[in-house]
């Protein structure tokens, strides 16, 4: 079944790849990306090219997770369009490296701006049509970070996306008597094939900076080489996408819960498995077992 589905942080990496791989299983896809007829113009034309070439529903939306204004619009012209949305995709984010002292409280709260505040905008404006509908799906791409191993100069980085990991829990318990399934993905490190480690930010403390490099000179170098030597030579960054594809395919009512794609195996997959297993276990015993699983209602 065709499903409408929108994207955020669909300009590259992972999600360029997931919105081609959703178009190429025969939905149609929003790809969601701020500034499209400026910064972000090769990016929907690369997509247009791609949907002409391919034969795919891929269609490019002006969508800034930072906005609601910009959020309510783009939802606003999906389902204006169709009356309906099926799939929503919390992809958009963005990664800093450094000491965590230099970067400035403000630095920090944008970062959880993107990584965390923006899911809450979208599914502000997103969640209403799915409830009235009865049935959707919810994918969060979240992080292996969230509760695998974790190397120092990433802290702000790690901190928002643990943020959203929560957040993305509790909306599964919320949002299950709607319908509304949730699907939290975790992708590893891939050190290749997206840009989050080139295009990274950096502290604006300079100075603070600069009294690490005393004792740390050299540290984001050899996290990155390491993280590289821990991931196998076959990791591919589209399983990411190949997961999110089986997911949104997946029957109503047998969709996975939270999925790994850890080529470096962090630990991140027991960490989570223990946790997660808590939950199921606390709400069987607190008799809100039905709040686990999306019970099918015929769609």
């Amino acid at each position: 079944m065709n499903k409408i589905i929108v994207i955020t942080g669909a300009s590259s990496g992972f999600g360029a790849l997931t919105a081609r791989a959703l178009a190429d299983a025969g939905h149609t896809v929003y790809a969601g990306m701020r500034a499209i007829a400026t910064r972000n113009a090769r990016a929907a034309e690369a997509a247009a090219t791609y949907a002409r070439e391919h034969g795919v529903d891929l269609r490019s939306i002006e969508l800034d997770v930072g906005s609601q204004a910009s959020v309510d619009r783009a939802i606003a012209q999906i389902t204006g369009t169709h009356q309906r949305l099926d799939v929503v995709v919390h992809n958009a984010g963005h990664m800093v490296l450094g000491p965590s002292e230099a970067f400035t409280p403000e630095q920090v709260a944008e970062l959880f701006d993107v990584n965390t505040l923006s899911t809450q905008r979208v599914n502000r404006a997103a969640l209403p049509q799915l409830r009235r509908q009865g049935h959707g799906l919810v994918v969060w791409v979240s992080s292996s970070s969230v509760k695998g191993g974790t190397p120092p100069y990433l802290g702000p980085y790690f901190a928002a996306k643990a943020a959203m990991d929560s957040l993305a829990v509790s909306y599964a318990g919320e949002l299950a008597r709607f319908g509304v399934e949730t699907t939290i993905v975790v992708p590893g490190a891939f050190t290749s094939g997206t840009n989050h480690f080139q295009n990274a930010g950096h502290p604006e403390d300079t100075a603070v900076a600069q009294a690490y490099d005393v004792h740390y000179a050299g540290l984001p170098q050899q996290v990155g080489q390491a993280l590289a030597r821990l991931e196998p030579a076959d990791a591919d960054v589209a399983d990411v996408a190949r997961a999110i594809v089986a997911a949104v395919d997946a029957p109503c009512g047998q969709r996975p819960y939270r999925v790994h794609i850890d080529p470096s195996d962090d630990g991140s997959g027991i960490v989570s498995g223990v946790a997660d297993r808590m939950r199921a276990q606390l709400l069987e015993r607190a008799g809100l077992g039905d709040l686990l699983k999306v019970v099918p209602k015929g769609v």
